[in-house]
């Protein structure tokens, strides 16, 4: 059974960082995409970071410089680093994969930062 998830949110003042985790179980995130997004109140869903099968890194034009997607093969989990947080980045955080065209996603984790 596939399950992720995500751990590392909080309260933060704008300017500060925290670190996301999302541990993988059932599936190995080795060679495997993977994504972070995120959602705030009455917004849709967006994509923050993704870290294909074979590494390669994207992000949104809103986070590139200020967050980094990581993954511990050896831990089986992706991180996403951010630094430099603003008060629009408060939302609440998933983790995502996909498999055989099926998306899984992890339950969430609340970031919110104060200004």
């Amino acid at each position: 059974q596939v399950q992720l998830v995500e751990s590392g949110g909080g309260l933060v003042q704008a300017g500060g960082s925290l670190r996301l985790s999302c541990a993988a179980s059932g599936i190995s995130v080795s060679g495997r995409f993977m994504g972070w997004y995120r959602q705030a109140p009455g917004k849709q869903r967006e994509l923050v970071a993704t870290i294909s099968s074979v590494g390669n890194i994207n992000y949104a034009d809103s986070v590139k410089g200020r967050f980094t997607i990581s993954r511990d093969n050896a831990k089986n989990t992706v991180y996403l680093q951010m630094m430099d947080l603003k008060s629009e980045d408060t939302a609440l955080y998933y983790c995502k994969t996909n498999i055989w065209g099926g998306d899984y996603w992890g339950q969430g984790t609340q970031v919110t930062v104060s200004s």
